[in-house]
């Protein structure tokens, strides 16, 4: 019976081992392996509802069917426009969802690099040194002045507030107004559009934003003892201008539509109504004011498609009247300054009937008898050499020059009396500062001292951290007093001493001559990144044969030939040139092998104007 049993489990063991085999041959001749997964659909970009608009202007008429979305009024619109970005954020976060950590690290290597420190270098004006600085803990920073002759002993680069007077048993530093407080004033937030210094540093005017009149506000604060004027107390703000050595304040108001239409003057410490000295009842004009930098003159700037005009107020009899000095066709931009009598005009206005590309300097003396006024150009035309801004001190006209891709800063000695005529400006023996290589911009800074020999200014590379920089006029030495330093992930922030004595001893008279770069064995002083990054230019052939100059940054270890992916940049605007200065940001993609390129328009314009 065992055996039976036995047998009869081999049996059906056996059966059972024939019958899996069997199966499993047929099912794997039968089997098909699985395909590859079909990988998602990518995501589809939402589409723009289009409610087809006709429009006709000068003649032509066209239809846009996306006008809607700039009726900010329409709050239906308004509403379409914000599930319509809502979809357009969703199709993003989809698209790059494959990303995300490589944008984790992106975001946090940028973060590394960004400029905390809000503080800013002093600035001498008169006896004072002005800067603003935030203090540990808090959102918005402190507007503090100190003695200039107390600096140097007591300054302190980490904390400038720091500084104590042990003769006197006072700190040097004076607060002039704390923007947190500012904030509580204006409903937790804080944000300044004017800040203006009376010529004899007792009061400070300023506007702040009114998030719930959606308006700026005037304000004047006596700086000896921090309280508010009680007047002026205007809304509406747009322009302010000091007269009357500070005893008398201009500005500007917008109507409803916010266009700048009435100037007030008036006069700190009266309980007098403010004095209305002008409202331009015309739509289409606007108004703008400044003072000359010596504090002699205000200019009222009216504006208009039809014309541009300049007026002049004497600062010291603001109730005398209005002069106009300058008009002309259309709406150009125009500066005017005053030096020892006489006016200099900055402009972009054309010429001869003929449109220019590029602004040039007018003069013309304040008494002058003609009417209209006669001006004089002051250089001749000279296609090589542009100049891009001008500044004025007591002693010195410092132009901002560019020759083809070449920036440079010159200082000419003034009073420019005696020429009769335009000259060439090399003809007035121009004294050229100093600049690091591959400069692509020049910023003038406030430069308010207008008797100062020190001027200020930002020196902008794509291979170098701006750097804030003042030129003593008078021998041609820089300082950085400013510049984040990219190597080491901080910024260095200088109040008012020099670097060291190397570059004192360095920075030494340069030659009249048309370079102005400084020596190679001074570039590091400049905080260069040339060692590591290169930057080239190029001329090269766009498809209809125009040449458009380009400029290439890459990393010099990273960059493969033929290989590394590229970012271009390009801008289509007659006259302008691409901003290419250094931005922490890039440095991510260069260190990853990328190439930065920048395509100009400017050459090709300026090429067929001089033709």
């Amino acid at each position: 019976m065992l055996r039976h049993l036995l047998t009869t489990v081999r049996h059906r063991s056996t059966t059972a081992l024939y019958n899996h085999h069997y199966r499993h041959l047929y099912r794997s001749a039968s089997y098909k392996h699985p395909k590859t997964p079909t990988p998602p659909s990518p995501p589809k970009p939402p589409k723009a509802p289009q409610k087809p608009q006709t429009f006709t202007f000068h003649d032509v008429t066209w239809e846009d069917p996306y006008s809607w979305m700039s009726s900010l009024q329409d709050k239906v619109a308004m509403r379409h426009m914000d599930m319509y970005m809502e979809q357009e954020e969703k199709y993003t976060e989809a698209v790059m969802s494959d990303t995300e950590r490589l944008q984790t690290k992106l975001q946090s290597e940028m973060a590394s690099r960004l400029d905390f420190d809000l503080s800013t270098p002093p600035l001498r004006w008169g006896p004072w040194l002005y800067y603003r600085r935030v203090e540990e803990g808090k959102q918005y920073p402190v507007l503090c002045r100190r003695l200039a002759s107390l600096n140097d002993e007591f300054i302190s680069h980490k904390s400038p507030s720091a500084g104590f007077d042990f003769t006197s048993g006072k700190r040097i530093e004076q607060k002039l107004l704390d923007y947190n407080q500012e904030a509580e004033r204006f409903g937790g937030y804080a944000y300044e559009e004017l800040s203006e210094i009376s010529p004899d540093h007792k009061f400070l005017a300023y506007t702040m934003y009114d998030k719930d009149n959606d308006y700026f506000k005037l304000s004047v604060r006596n700086l000896n003892s921090g309280a508010l004027c009680s007047k002026p107390n205007a809304n509406r703000v747009s322009n302010l201008a000091w007269i009357k050595d500070g005893q008398a304040l201009l500005y500007v108001i917008t109507d409803e539509n916010r266009r700048p239409h009435r100037i007030y003057c008036s006069m700190i410490g009266s309980t007098e109504e403010d004095v209305l000295l002008l409202e331009e009842q015309d739509e289409t004009v606007y108004v703008n004011i400044r003072h000359t930098k010596d504090f002699h003159f205000v200019t009222v700037n009216t504006f208009s498609p039809t014309s541009s005009k300049v007026f002049l107020i004497n600062a010291a009899d603001p109730f005398s009247g209005m002069t106009l000095v300058w008009e002309s066709e259309g709406i150009v931009h125009c500066i005017l300054e005053h030096h020892q009598g006489y006016l200099y005009l900055f402009t972009d206005a054309a010429k001869d009937g003929h449109v220019v590309d590029s602004h040039y300097l007018l003069c013309s003396p304040v008494d002058c008898p003609s009417n209209p006024r006669i001006w004089e150009s002051v250089f001749i035309d000279d296609q090589d050499l542009i100049i891009e801004d001008v500044d004025f001190s007591n002693s010195r006209l410092v132009l901002i020059t560019r020759e083809g891709r070449n920036f440079g800063i010159c200082s000419v000695a003034l009073p420019l009396l005696g020429r009769k005529q335009a000259v060439y400006l090399r003809e007035l023996n121009p004294h050229f500062l100093p600049l690091p290589k591959n400069v692509c911009k020049i910023s003038p800074g406030p430069n308010y001292d207008f008797y100062s020999t020190t001027m200020r200014f930002t020196i902008s590379s794509p291979v170098m951290p701006d750097a804030v920089v003042d030129y003593d006029l008078s021998n041609g030495k820089w300082n950085i007093v400013q510049q984040q330093n990219i190597l080491h992930e901080r910024t260095r922030i200088l109040y008012g001493t020099a670097l060291s004595s190397a570059i004192a001893e360095k920075s030494t008279n340069v030659k009249n001559s048309s370079t102005n770069d400084v020596k190679s064995e001074d570039d590091n002083l400049w905080n260069d990144l040339s060692e590591f990054y290169a930057c080239e230019h190029y001329d090269v052939s766009s498809y209809d044969g125009t040449v458009v100059p380009l400029t290439i940054v890459y990393s010099c270890k990273n960059r493969k030939d033929k290989q590394s992916p590229g970012l271009l940049h390009g801008h289509g605007a007659f006259g302008e040139i691409l901003d290419k200065q250094w931005r922490s940001e890039l440095k991510s993609l260069l260190d990853r092998g990328w190439i930065v390129a920048y395509a100009d328009r400017w050459w090709w314009w300026w090429q067929e104007v001089a033709s």
